[in-house]
């Protein structure tokens, strides 16, 4: 005879079942750094407030059956969140955010980059479920259609609220201030739960929202104060280099900085660029980092259009592709510029459509403008050099001047090739997709000296400025034990941070000016740099970054999650490291740094949140509010 359990032995053991795998995937599937004991106790309960409250929501069903159907469903739904988290991580380093959740039309053009993200061993994300199903099977259940006593649901969900202050009352010990750094997921993670991020993030992107609809404009003043505050003066020396030239600015797709001037196995990795880091008419750029987020390309793109930064819990493009934004586009289309963006790639992708017209770009030249078909295409779509070859071609019939961003695609994971390209050998770790890069980037490489080439036989080379940078990583932190074996150290969050320097040049042919220019700097600094080379002013502009020539640049790259470099420090993984030792420092060094990087972020949230540029005149400088709600303030 089988025996008999207690009526709420489902309710337990889905709870104990969830919360141990949650645990679980927190130190499997994601690289939270622990510091303590006390992190340590706080990741491991944090998972319990919410588990008890959702399936504890079966104790309102009147029947077994119906409080164990409610149990498996939720289960399903808890472990298709945390799989989908776990899938994300492995690429992105971070979390899935609501605004991500609602790319869906990116997903299809994902193809090749989700499938080697997804795993056979992913079945065990499910193990709950089973465990759960199984029980409802086998194990003999009292009575079947009990009434839970309402004293006895109040009892359980005080318990809930009560582990749930707990959990809220250490975090904060932990991490005071933690609700206010929503761009920090990894931290809200830890602290809160991968459950109750998810709600936090559903409030943040509510209350985001409601910002623009109550935005009156006077949010700007405080905003203008800051900006004017921090403005940089332009160098006379630079002031107006490349005026009346071409703009041609490629964004180089995945590429960081550790491959340049370096080899694999022998097999010099990037000579045509390593080759501009010496030229007399190039600027490169040895210490300039991406500050990208979740929207990796089209963040790069942000970033150098406007001189904000993207947003920390989505893509900027698709949450906020309707508002006002005085973009570089704009300004060079008043100087008679015509103004493009050449990608081979669909229009809708990433909201480009929509979002260029925002950014006041004339014309976009997506893939119908091209020859695509399955001989010259790879990975993403078409590969590198012809998409070049055919962008020169368009080049050739624009008027001038002209003002073009490419966005280049092979050189995107999963970095597979045709063996015809394969231009040196892969490397040799247990990282498929490093082993894979280095090919890639080989034939990116080759590609843009080809690109020199027909920009020099179409007789676009003289008179044109050409920006080259990197967008984004290409190796994230998930291929650490492989970058360990070939840089030869460990990469510790110190290394993780200075591996997000990407490669930057300013190539301007017979200038003469070249020199390495080794100011730490970042993408936001691109747009006031490339306006002051082309003698633009942008001392009315509502811009973050700062004229990297300009005597008043100052070195402090924030990143997108809060961390930063500055010339003395490092700040990542909620560490302060001495910049060049790595030695690990007291935190209090970095902390006056740390309040300006929320600062600042917070500034470029309030703008995009609020659609603040509306209320501001470009041409003028002046805010465009009601005055009589200002002097009332």
């Amino acid at each position: 005879m089988k025996k008999t359990w207690p009526t709420h032995s489902i309710l337990v053991i889905a709870i104990v079942a969830t919360w141990i795998k949650t645990y679980t995937v927190y130190h499997t599937s994601f690289d939270m750094k622990i510091e303590n004991i006390m992190q340590q106790f706080i990741l491991f309960i944090n998972p319990l407030s919410f588990l008890l409250i959702v399936y504890g929501i079966s104790l309102f069903y009147k029947s077994t059956k119906a409080r164990n159907r409610h149990i498996v469903v939720v289960s399903v739904i808890l472990s298709i969140v945390l799989y989908a988290n776990a899938v994300f991580y492995r690429f992105f380093t971070d979390f899935i955010t609501i605004p991500v959740l609602f790319q869906t039309s990116n997903f299809g053009d994902l193809g090749s980059s989700a499938a080697a993200s997804i795993f056979l061993t992913d079945i065990f994300y499910f193990t709950d479920v089973a465990i759960i199903l199984i029980a409802i099977k086998w194990l003999k259940i009292g009575e079947k259609s009990k009434v839970i006593k309402a004293s006895t649901r109040r009892a359980y969900f005080v318990l809930s609220a009560a582990i749930l202050f707990l959990n809220l009352g250490l975090a904060e010990i932990e991490r005071p201030q933690l609700l206010t750094r929503s761009f920090d997921r990894e931290m809200l993670v830890k602290n809160l739960g991968s459950y109750n991020y998810h709600l936090y993030d559903i409030f943040i992107q509510s209350k985001s929202h409601a910002q623009r609809a109550l935005a009156d404009g006077s949010e700007l003043v405080e905003v203008n104060n800051y900006v004017r505050s921090n403005q940089a003066d332009p160098n006379e020396k630079t002031f107006g280099l490349a005026e009346d030239r071409n703009l041609i600015v490629v964004s180089m797709e995945s590429l960081q900085s550790f491959v340049l001037n370096n080899d694999m196995n022998g097999h010099e990795v990037t000579p045509f660029l390593n080759s501009l880091t010496n030229d007399k008419d190039t600027f490169y750029f040895s210490n300039f980092y991406h500050q990208t987020g979740l929207g990796k390309t089209s963040d790069s793109e942000f970033l150098v259009e406007n001189s904000l930064y993207g947003l920390g819990g989505g893509a900027v493009f698709f949450t906020h592709g309707e508002n006002t934004f005085h973009s570089m586009a704009e300004r060079l289309n008043d100087e008679g510029y015509f103004t493009n963006v050449m990608h081979a790639n669909k229009k809708s992708f990433w909201n480009r459509d929509m979002m260029y017209q925002s950014l006041n770009i004339q014309k976009f030249y997506d893939v119908m403008s091209y020859d695509v078909n399955d001989d010259n295409s790879v990975n993403w779509g078409l590969k590198d050099i012809p998409f070049l070859e055919q962008s020169v071609d368009l080049m050739t019939d624009m008027p001038q001047p002209f003002y073009s961003r490419l966005i280049t695609l092979t050189n995107h994971h999963p970095f597979t090739l045709d063996e015809e390209d394969m231009l040196i050998p892969e490397y040799d770790s247990n990282s498929g997709t490093l082993n894979r890069y280095f090919q890639s980037v080989r034939y990116m490489d080759e590609s843009l000296k080809i690109f020199f080439d027909d920009l020099k036989e179409k007789g676009l080379y003289d008179n044109s400025i050409i920006v080259m940078y990197g967008d984004h990583y290409g190796i994230s932190e998930n291929h650490n034990a492989a970058m360990s074996q070939y840089l030869g150290k460990e990469i510790t969050p110190y290394e993780s941070a200075k591996l997000q320097s990407v490669p930057m040049f300013i190539h301007i042919p017979n200038s003469g000016a070249g020199e390495e220019v080794s100011e730490i700097s970042g993408q936001i600094d691109l747009r006031p740099t490339i306006l002051h080379l082309l003698g633009v002013e942008t001392n009315k502009d509502m811009q973050l970054g700062a004229d990297i020539f300009s005597e008043d640049h100052e070195e402090f790259v924030i990143n997108r999650n809060g961390g930063f470099i500055t010339e003395d420090y490092v700040y990542a993984g909620n560490t302060c490291y001495e910049n060049g030792s790595g030695i690990e420092v007291d935190v209090e060094n970095c902390q006056t740094y740390i309040d300006r990087a929320t600062q600042e972020l917070g500034y470029s949230d309030k703008i995009i949140n609020g659609d603040l540029l509306r209320f501001y005149d470009l041409k003028t400088g002046n805010l465009l509010i009601d005055e009589t709600k200002e002097s009332a303030k």
